[in-house]
């Protein structure tokens, strides 16, 4: 028998498309179309001699994954709500199979909507045939499209690299529609804000490997041993190896026990420890003593020598304040091309004002070498002063200061010297490097009376002393492990790194938290370093095959730009209504030393505003439809289409659907989902989903917040429920997203079907292969979408037969000219000013005429369109791939039938798919990557040829993978210059090769100084506290007479799942308690006299969760761990509060949108899918906690 259990009579490669970055390749062994076991493969190409290996990757919960197949959550048949199916029959039959006047007659009539509606959660699936769900979803996709619009249509799945055709799947066919996919790594709040404001670069890290390079290392809100399981072995070997680690965690985390040092800040106060140890580098590695590696890595990588004007401070008159970077077109009467984006330096060696080669004014300059090199304009060698070593004076400036008693000023001595504008005028500029001199409290002057008196200093803010009395982290180990992560990086060469993660990125200052530690790897010039720099890992894996998966996912290849992408955060921030009951009023939040103009104070304001400058983007756009421009101008002359539309929205006749997100015709009405358990692992403010997204049954407990309104919004006092008309699931699972949603259709597991994955955590790319068919009724995501493209274009064919004109709007995209839209990072609002006018692609979202036949969306989807013939990029730059389009041709076969497809390269199968996305990629394919690395060097001016020398000739093709994972070719869309067996390592392009940053000086920034960063006193870092402890409102009542104790709530990343795949896996529930968690320290459950293993009752304004405790003396006192993604499908009682069961892990949780995060049209500070806005943050948060003195399962 047990030799039976073990026996196979196929072995097939593929991995698992969950979203934990492994990305781990392992076998299915099948023995007569049944899947027995499962194995981790171990040919991963090697990482050369004395270096540890990839393999074996893997973890126990990935080693149980064969239990989904046959296990009693498997979704085996199509299924619709029984309400609805009930309604849809008959609609049909009362309307003569007319199915458009079907659809109608149900979502126009309250009654029949209200009654499938609040069915969702309540079970009730009935099990349907393919052909009758996909003939329902066509039908209300096409209704939607020809009454609302197809920007009224949303599809959310997350993490592309994890399985890269079926995402593909559902963003193509919502792309070709009009649609608008949503992003995910902002709204999952794993997106590090720091890294575009800092780099111009959404994240770029080192593979797992490379922390073996380090000599330094530091654990810094990642929980290595955890949650990077298959990686970890790099950390412990570099350990073993005589590499110094640190561990900071407020917790005894998993990581903590391979530490050599633990450091165990106050939750959400990790700024204020990084700014006490920037004091330290700055004070004893900057100005007591000049350390050569970093000044000369400070003066041509970072902002540090450039030149900022010095503004009067709204504090104080007598005083002055940190304003913009000085540019050459302040000071330079002749014009000069993008005069207004170069930014200035002091030459040493001339002591004269230059602009310095790299600044974004060059990079979008025609003719111009864009690099690193220390030159000016007319190729003289120049040396950057870093500070002001003689000013003209020194001034009292004044820095906004922030603490958890509010907003402050502090006055500090600063250096500065005058320069003359063009209109003669005389300003004051300083230095950013003694911009954080002055703002530390290091010594400006002899005598500095207003400077920190030393690092011992507790009074003076930034100081170690200082960051003791906030973090509780003492002053002289702070003190220690900065002067031997400096040190260190003095003697290896910059091989320091900081490993970062969820544990400080999920708050609402993660963005400050994260630039003050970058700000330790930059001073120590340990950026762009192999073994140093910063290492963040949560939420995106890096998508190694990107232009040619691109090209297909978003339909480039017909329609190039003609996508929607919606940053997910603010879609859902209006669509659940979870800006009215916003309780975050900015005043609180801003600096006084720097008012702006416009002053609002309801983060909701922020976003309008923000849609309407074209910061960020907004579907659904207007509040009508966005085909019925044409109609109603009856024009197709897109010239005069603009004009009416802008002169419809300056007049106010016309306006963005965002202004009254409440209003039922600019309500989303049908969203797709799949690849993700939306409604519980990653719903933030889930009971406010339930209750305004779903229209059903909620645990909400909060009341609206009238007292707190928008100033440009309307505001409905009625709510609105329900705003969704139809939810369409795709899973293999029966978790909550398709207990919630209208129709379930079972997709296949990753051992059923072919796909692609790739990661950042290792360098490789590597297939999905079908182990067996696809089990009971079940269907590739490729397959599903390209069924419902064909239904779709069927039904299109007679009600929808004409050509349409969709006006789309499109943010002001960063690595276009469109982020030289707005200079000076001024705000230039047409609402308000009457001076301004609105005017695309410069104070409002670019515009674009896309024709859409209905009729061919399926034969587009299943064809590499002509345009994939052409040029393909990212990142800014562009080239051909030709010839690529027509090998594609031979090797996919092309359609010989006349149509639209005609001559195309056939996709119509995930192989296919495959293949083209190889192909087309300069990862995957090393003539692509020549053509790549020439373009690039054509624009530089530098010679980047070498960096792909020697794979020029290789090709992947699923075959080749499915072989042996490959090895990604270097190319330009990344930023590591690796090659010839090193390991990846990002930004050494920048730091070898003198690539400038895609940032406004061409450089890593310390400073930022748009206006809204200004306003928020945010330009430095600094430290800024957690938000306020709320749990009730002032209307929110919950009416107990139990004994109680605040909390704060927190939901690291778990042990036993990914997300909320793997915890409902009885392998997996049999290694820990089962059901839902929550765990505390013993000194809270003690003033409750709760004992390990207790039912607790956890509650806020938000919802209620029901869970029992884990009482251990690793939790700090105060705070409360729900460990993420914990589903509320097992083992989840009756609440007291609400008589319902329970909530998951996010039913206490609300998101909170920071302003800073939407700014658009400036430089690295513009929008791109996933790449910057504002994250959906959940940390900041509190529970009440309490006894659940009688457990009821409801099961009488």
């Amino acid at each position: 028998m047990y030799r039976q259990r073990w026996s196979h009579d196929k072995v097939v490669r593929t991995t698992h498309g969950v979203n934990c970055t492994g990305s781990c390749s392992w076998n299915v062994y099948v023995k007569e179309g049944i899947i027995t076991w499962e194995h981790q493969a171990v040919d991963y190409p090697t990482c050369g001699p004395d270096f540890p290996e990839y393999e074996p990757r893997g973890c126990p919960r990935g080693a149980s994954f064969s239990w989904y197949e046959y296990s009693p959550v498997r979704i085996k048949y199509p299924y619709i709500r029984g309400k609805l199916w009930q309604l849809w029959t008959a609609a049909k039959k009362e309307n003569n199979d007319d199915l458009v006047k079907a659809w109608a007659s149900i979502v126009t009539d309250p009654n029949k909507t209200q009654l499938y509606k609040k069915a969702r959660g309540q079970g009730g699936l009935v099990r349907v045939h393919w052909d009758e769900a996909l003939e329902l979803i066509a039908t209300m996709v096409l209704y939607t499209v020809q009454t609302e619009g197809p920007d009224r249509l949303a599809g959310f799945t997350p993490i592309p690299a994890m399985s890269m055709i079926s995402y593909a799947s559902g963003a193509r066919f919502l792309s070709l529609v009009g649609g608008e996919m949503l992003s995910f790594y902002d709204w999952y709040a794993d997106l590090p804000p720091a890294s575009p404001q800092v780099w111009g670069e959404q994240t770029d890290v080192p593979e797992s490997a490379d922390w073996y390079n380090s000599q330094y290392l530091i654990m810094w809100g990642s929980n290595v041993p955890l949650t990077r399981t298959p990686d970890a072995h790099f950390m412990t070997e570099a350990r073993y190896k005589g590499t110094k680690v640190v561990a900071v965690s407020p917790d005894y985390a998993e990581n903590v026990k391979f530490a050599d040092n633990w450091l165990a800040p106050h939750p959400g106060t990790d700024a204020a420890l990084a700014q006490g140890m920037t004091y330290t580098i700055l004070d004893e590695f900057y100005r007591q003593k000049q350390t050569p590696e970093f000044s000369h890595y400070a003066k041509q990588f970072t902002d540090l020598p450039f030149l900022v004007t010095l503004d009067q401070s709204d504090a104080n008159t007598n005083h002055y304040t940190a304003g913009r970077f000085l540019r050459i077109s302040d000071i330079e009467k002749t014009p000069v091309a993008n005069g207004d984006w170069k930014t200035c330096v002091i030459d040493a060696t001339t002591n004269q004002i230059v602009v310095p080669n790299g600044t974004i004014g060059q990079r979008w300059e025609d003719h111009t070498d864009w690099n690193l090199r220390l030159k000016d304009k007319a190729g003289n060698t120049i040396d950057p002063k870093l500070g002001l070593d003689t000013p003209d004076t020194t001034v009292v400036t004044d820095f906004p200061y922030f603490s958890d008693a509010g907003s402050a000023v502090l006055s500090r001595h600063l250096k500065a010297q005058t320069v003359t504008f063009t209109d003669g005028s005389e300003h004051l500029v300083t230095t950013v490097y003694d911009l954080m001199l002055s703002q530390y409290g290091l010594p400006q002057t002899e005598n500095d009376d207003l400077a920190a008196q030393n690092a011992q200093d507790a009074d003076s803010p930034f100081t170690p002393a200082w960051q003791e009395k906030v973090t509780g982290v003492k002053a002289s180990i702070c003190v220690q492990i900065a002067r031997e992560f400096a040190q260190n990086a003095i003697d290896s060469g910059g091989k320091s790194m900081v490993i970062m993660g969820a544990g400080i990125n999920h708050w609402f200052n993660s963005d400050m938290t994260y630039r003050a530690i970058i700000n330790l790897v930059l001073l120590t010039g340990c950026e762009g370093v192999s073994g140093g720099g910063w290492a963040h890992y949560v939420g995106q894996e890096k998508l190694r095959p990107q232009e040619g998966w691109a090209t297909v996912a978003f339909a480039n290849d017909w329609q190039a730009g003609g996508a929607r992408q919606q940053n997910g955060t603010s879609f859902f921030y209006f669509a659940s209504d979870q800006w009215k009951y916003d309780e975050l009023d900015n005043k609180a939040l801003k600096s006084p030393v720097k008012a702006t103009k416009h002053r609002y104070d309801h983060p909701a304001d922020y976003n309008q505003m923000a849609a309407r400058l074209g910061w960020l983007p907004s579907y659904p756009q207007f509040d009508r439809s966005s085909l019925s421009f044409v109609k109603d101008y009856d024009t197709q002359d897109f010239d005069q289409i603009k004009a009416k539309i802008i002169a419809e929205l300056k007049q106010g006749s016309l306006k963005f659907a965002i202004e009254d997100p409440d209003r039922a015709e600019n309500n989303p009405k049908g969203l797709f989902i799949w690849r993700s358990n939306l409604f519980t692992s990653s719903g933030k403010g889930q009971e406010y989903m339930m209750k305004h997204m779903l229209g059903t049954e909620n645990g909400l407990l909060a009341k609206a917040n009238d007292q707190f309104k928008p100033q440009d919004m309307v505001w409905h006092e009625d709510p609105v429920e329900g705003k969704l008309d139809l939810v369409v699931d795709l899973d293999f699972r029966m978790v909550s997203t398709p207990m919630y949603s209208d129709i379930v259709l079972p997709a296949a597991t990753w051992y059923e079907k072919e796909d692609l994955s790739s990661t950042d955590m290792h360098p490789f790319i590597h297939p999905f292969n079908a182990a067996i068919n696809p089990l009971w009724e079940s269907k590739s995501d490729w397959d599903i979408f390209k069924n419902l493209a064909k239904k779709f274009s069927a039904l299109a064919e007679k009600y929808l037969p004409e050509t349409q004109y969709d006006v789309k709007t499109q943010p002001l995209g960063h690595d276009s000219p469109a982020e030289l839209a707005q200079p000076f990072g001024e705000i230039k609002d047409w609402k308000y000013d009457k001076d301004v006018a609105p005017v695309p692609g410069k104070t409002m979202p670019l515009l674009q005429l896309i024709p859409r036949d209905y009729t061919q969306v399926y034969d587009k989807f299943i064809a590499l369109g002509p345009n994939a013939g052409g040029k393909v990029g990212a990142d800014g730059i562009s080239y051909s791939v030709a010839e690529q389009y027509e090998s594609l041709k031979a090797m996919n076969r092309t359609y010989t039938a006349a149509g639209i497809n005609q001559g195309c390269p056939k996709i119509d199968q995930a192989k296919k798919v495959a293949d083209a996305i190889l192909t087309l990629s300069s990862a995957s394919n090393g003539a692509v990557a020549k053509k790549a690395w020439l373009a690039e060097s054509e624009h530089t001016g530098v010679d980047l040829s070498e960096i792909a020398a020697g794979r020029t000739e290789d090709k992947m093709t699923f075959q080749s993978i499915t072989t042996q994972p490959r090895e990604a070719i270097p190319t330009p869309i990344f930023s590591s210059a690796k090659h010839d067996g090193e390991r990846y390592a990002p930004f050494t392009v920048n730091t070898e090769f003198l690539v400038p940053f895609r940032t406004l000086t061409g450089r890593q920034q310390f400073y930022l100084d748009h206006e809204i960063f200004q306003e928020y006193g945010e330009q430095l870092t600094t430290y800024k506290p957690t938000l306020p402890p709320q749990v009730m409102g002032p209307k929110d009542v919950v009416v107990s007479d139990a004994k109680e104790i605040t909390l704060r709530y927190m939901t690291p990343h778990g042990k036993w799942n990914i997300h909320t795949t793997y915890q409902d896996n009885l392998e997996m529930l049999t290694l820990f308690r089962g059901g839902p968690n929550v765990w505390l320290a013993p000194e809270d459950a003690t003033d409750l006299g709760i004992k390990d293993n207790d039912w607790l009752e956890i509650y806020n304004r938000n919802g209620v969760v029901t869970a029992r405790a884990v009482v251990s003396h690793r939790m700090p006192k105060g705070s409360m761990y729900m460990y993420h993604a914990q589903d509320m499908d097992i083992q989840e009682p009756l609440s007291t509060i609400t008589g319902n069961r329970g909530g998951s892990h996010n039913a206490p949780t609300q998101i909170h949108i920071k302003p800073t995060q939407m700014v658009g049209g400036y430089a690295q500070l513009s929008y791109g899918f996933n790449y910057y806005g504002p994250i959906g943050n959940q940390r900041d948060l509190y529970v009440n906690v309490r006894k659940l003195e009688k457990v009821n399962w409801n099961e009488d």
